[in-house]
């Protein structure tokens, strides 16, 4: 590669990185995002996996129970795939200062790490998803906004050696009645 294909490439690459949104974007913007409250009690959100080129993959309903005592939390979620399949997953959290937050569950590799400022929340952490007869680790970066007191919606990027392979689309909203995805 020629010196100036390099420093194209490396200029490109700064432009990207730059261009990225910071937790701290969002420090004066409310409602202020409670990971404690809002993740707590039972309640049902909906989803879509897209792949790198948009098109929608799967479709799924989750249902999450969410308790807390202090600082230690347990997410309980439950995922309902159209095509049929049924997939669970049991996050362990805790609440550290400086509104960070530290995760574990049984498909995370690792420990997840997360932050909130503002109605924001960042939640980074490793995936191992079964694909055949096999599974693989991909980098998850979580995006979730407060919009009001009920609802909530998540962006994830899912990617892998740094290549952007899907994005997950999830909406969350306390306020329905209806707990369940069946």
């Amino acid at each position: 590669m020629t010196m100036f294909k390099r420093l194209m490439l490396a200029s490109i690459m700064l432009l990207l990185t730059s261009c990225s949104a910071d937790i701290s974007d969002y420090e004066n913007t409310t409602p202020k995002f409670d990971i404690k409250t809002y993740f707590n009690g039972e309640f049902i959100a909906w989803g879509m996996v897209q792949d790198y080129t948009t098109k929608v993959k799967r479709r799924f309903c989750v249902e999450l129970n969410g308790q807390w005592q202090n600082n230690q939390g347990k997410l309980e979620e439950v995922f309902y795939f159209h095509d049929g399949e049924v997939s669970y997953r049991t996050w362990l959290l805790t609440k550290l200062p400086n509104n960070e937050y530290s995760g574990i569950a049984e498909d995370v590799i690792g420990v997840a790490k997360g932050k909130q400022t503002g109605h924001a929340f960042r939640w980074q952490y490793q995936l191992l998803v079964p694909v055949d007869d096999d599974s693989y680790s991909f980098d998850m970066d979580d995006w979730m906004y407060q919009l009001d007191d009920s609802k909530v919606m998540n962006k994830t990027t899912m990617s892998k050696l740094g290549v952007d392979v899907a994005q997950i689309t999830l909406f969350f909203d306390k306020s329905l009645t209806k707990k369940n995805c069946r």
